[in-house]
């Protein structure tokens, strides 16, 4: 497959997917947002386990969009905000106009207005009940997840705005990680918990976690969020297979190994590097490099979404890829393979209004235009495209 990617097609894609989110508001349905069923809700469905899987798992896998008739609303979402956020950042720093710094400032206010109430630093979580099947999580219950993400956005915006209180709101999350998530230790490893509800031990998870304390470090200079840090990415080190790869998380029914989960690690492992200037875990971050560039598109360059299996095909794996590529500063390399992917998206997973679709599976496409999972990451991802083109074209 040979689908060169134009400027144009890229240019009319993009502007068509951000005059979509920003018509929109940013506002919009999620994969797993089943749980805010009204209807599920006043038919008492909802109190079971098995019930909030099977509810979450038939709005997130059917074709069809079921939401309007069990009166699920479009809700806002503060990770896929601050995808928005970041990306605005992006785009801003390559054309500083005034546009772009107001929807940054209403972002970041946005976001600040969203974060949980009752923990010891700030934090966030999504807006739906969240079933899955290791634990449950109520609406807006924190995660390092969804928390360094937001971190990492209010530090972009930060950058630009020079607004004190954002700096404030993303430094004072260290407490939610030091005094609020639970610390899981064994064989003489130490990870982060996904949320202060569980126990579990997700190495995505943990690894975010130790990529907010890095850029929060770089801050504060605070030597107990280093120490902390390196110590959760060494455990998380030791985790890494012999081929680079990750397994999801430590629980038998976490076996599988995924694009985007791979990329957040490969993220994580770089930024950690960067902002701390501990490069001891650069070895076991090339081996996993090596593994995500050679084990997640097929021959004809379409992106998977598992290392053993096409299906399903999602922008969200294209998009964490391109991410990773820029700012690991190792796009111009992959530049060829995310064109042909890019562009096949464009041909055949973009509606005419703007959204990318959901996803597609062997034999039907899911077209539902969910905000957090697809355009907030795929706008986000073209952000890093154009400064990636831009720093091509500099040199």
């Amino acid at each position: 497959m040979n689908l060169k990617l134009t400027e144009q097609e890229f240019f009319n894609s993009f502007e068509l997917l951000k005059n979509y989110c920003e018509k929109n508001n940013y506002i919009g349905w999620d994969p797993f947002d089943g749980l805010n069923s009204r209807l599920f809700r006043f038919l008492q469905l909802h109190r079971s386990k098995f019930m909030r899987l099977a509810i979450i798992q038939f709005n997130k896998n059917c074709p069809l969009n079921f939401r309007p008739l069990f009166l699920i609303p479009k809700g806002e979402n503060p990770k896929g905000l601050a995808l928005f956020l970041s990306a605005y950042c992006n785009l801003y720093k390559l054309e500083p106009n005034i546009n772009y710094l107001e929807i940054i400032k209403q972002l970041s206010q946005k976001i600040i207005q969203l974060k949980s109430k009752g923990y010891n630093g700030s934090c966030w979580g999504y807006n739906f009940d969240w079933q899955s099947r290791a634990f449950f999580l109520p609406k807006y219950t924190p995660t390092i997840v969804a928390t360094s993400f937001v971190v990492y956005s209010l530090l972009d915006s930060y950058e630009i705005t020079k607004d004190e209180n954002i700096l404030n709101e993303a430094i004072s999350s260290k407490d939610f990680v030091f005094k609020d998530l639970n610390k899981i230790k064994y064989n003489n490893s130490i990870f982060l918990s996904y949320s202060p509800l569980d126990n579990s031990v997700v190495y995505n998870a943990s690894l975010l976690g130790t990529r907010l304390l890095a850029r929060i470090y770089s801050f504060t200079k605070e030597k107990d969020l280093y120490e902390l840090a390196h110590e959760v990415v060494k455990s998380c080190v030791k985790e890494q297979n012999d081929n680079g790869s990750w397994v999801y998380g430590k629980m038998k029914i976490q076996n599988w190994i995924d694009s985007f989960h791979t990329g957040y690690n490969l993220e994580s492992l770089f930024y950690y590097q960067k902002y701390t200037g501990d490069y001891s875990f650069q070895n076991a971050f090339l081996k996993g490099l090596e593994f995500y560039r050679n084990n997640f598109f097929t021959n004809d360059h379409l992106p998977k979404y598992y290392h053993n299996s096409l299906y399903p095909i999602e922008p969200h794996s294209l998009a964490e890829y391109i991410r990773v590529m820029v700012v690991t500063n190792n796009f111009k390399t992959e530049k060829e393979k995310i064109d042909n992917a890019l562009s096949w998206l464009i041909k055949n997973m973009q509606s005419k209004n703007g959204y990318f679709y959901f996803r597609k599976l062997k034999h039907y496409k899911i077209k539902i235009p969910y905000m957090r999972w697809v355009q907030a990451w795929m706008f986000n991802a073209l952000s890093y495209y154009l400064i990636a083109q831009k720093n091509e074209s500099n040199m």
